[in-house]
């Protein structure tokens, strides 16, 4: 059965104003950890001795587990803020971290994980998104000894390994939340811009093909562009900067700020994406999914109505649809949880609890 819901900004209101929405003070402090692969086979027959995930948990592991994948080049810390962790993670809310044991890994080629700029540069394995989940899936078994998931969700490459996970593993989680993502292959103006991300930084003569001693003058400046033209949202770029003057501050408040980013590592984690598509293997997705876009998403246009054919390919598929707003962000609206975590928890409600134990 398929239902589609879509949010209305009174909705949006009402969610803003909800009590659970004030509830983020108690949260406690995630413990950090590193699980490791003594040896590691990647997709195209690499491999890697010694693969690191390093992974954050909130609350106590006897709990359901919940698996919370995040974005692409995104630091944990989002996940932690308030709009996100603030609106879920407190008492009575969604995801309470006191009923829930919530992992938070981070995935290869990010973070504390292993990744090119650990010392291989470009020697390191070329990995892609089943890679990734499959580092995932190793960790929660082989490091945690968990054999089963309340809920697996992911936001933007964590949305799209969302659906991988419910492909690959149909029976080991109860229930699927993929966010700003859909199942098909990277295309259009999305895949053209990561590909273009990646010319621009291999295209600077500093780059010296990965053996650079300082980051190539242009990563900043390129991964500033594809940030502007893929996340933001249109109505909300034009209320923050009505006026040439206060976008031209915007602009100089990004240019100001520090590079943190690894040129090698922009270039493997961005490329990782080449090779994703979900599509074929839809029908092996058993849990029931509640799928969260927004109607801005410059990364997954609403109007090309890709997933509303899909979806039926899903036995149990709901779709909550984000309009569009001076609120909303564009790709980046999933981390406003305000405008779903009701949404989430009824879903959650609903969904039985499968007998395996946790």
């Amino acid at each position: 059965m398929i239902s589609r819901t879509i949010s209305g900004m009174a909705g949006a209101i009402l969610l803003a104003l909800s009590p659970l929405a004030q509830a983020a003070n108690a949260l406690p402090t995630p413990k950090e950890a590193d699980w490791v692969a003594k040896e590691f086979n990647f997709n195209n027959g690499e491999k890697l001795k010694d693969l690191r995930i390093h992974y954050y948990t909130l609350g106590d592991r006897s709990k359901p587990a919940v698996l919370l994948l995040h974005g692409t080049n995104q630091p944990i810390k989002a996940l932690l803020a308030q709009g996100f962790a603030g609106e879920l993670f407190g008492p009575g809310q969604a995801l309470d971290s006191s009923k829930y044991f919530i992992i938070i890994p981070e995935s290869i080629g990010s973070g504390k994980s292993s990744k090119p700029s650990d010392g291989l540069r470009m020697a390191f394995p070329h990995y892609d998104y089943d890679d990734m989940v499959t580092a995932q899936y190793r960790l929660i078994k082989e490091g945690l000894g968990i054999s089963h998931l309340r809920l697996v969700m992911g936001y933007s490459m964590g949305g799209m390994q969302t659906w991988l996970w419910g492909e690959k593993y149909p029976s080991m989680m109860d229930a699927l939340v993929p966010m700003a993502s859909q199942p098909n292959e990277l295309s259009g103006r999305n895949w053209m811009l990561r590909r273009m991300l990646i010319e621009s930084i291999k295209g600077d003569p500093a780059w010296a093909e990965g053996n650079y001693r300082q980051q190539p003058p242009v990563l900043k400046t390129a991964n500033i562009m594809f940030s502007i033209a893929t996340t933001g949202g249109t109505l909300a770029y034009q209320h923050k900067a009505p006026t040439r003057a206060l976008a031209d501050k915007l602009v100089d408040e990004r240019l100001a700020a520090p590079v943190t980013a690894d040129a090698n590592d922009l270039i493997y984690i961005w490329g990782s994406s080449a090779n994703y598509n979900a599509l074929p293997a839809l029908h092996r997705i058993k849990a029931p999914m509640l799928i969260i876009n927004s109607a801005d998403d410059e990364r997954n246009p609403v109007e090309t109505g890709i997933l509303q054919g899909e979806l039926n390919q899903i036995k149990q598929a709901e779709l909550l649809l984000i309009p569009a707003s001076a609120e909303t962000s564009g790709h980046g609206t999933m981390m406003q949880a305000k405008f779903y975590h009701e949404k989430l928890k009824t879903f959650l409600t609903h969904t039985p609890v499968a007998t395996e134990s946790h």
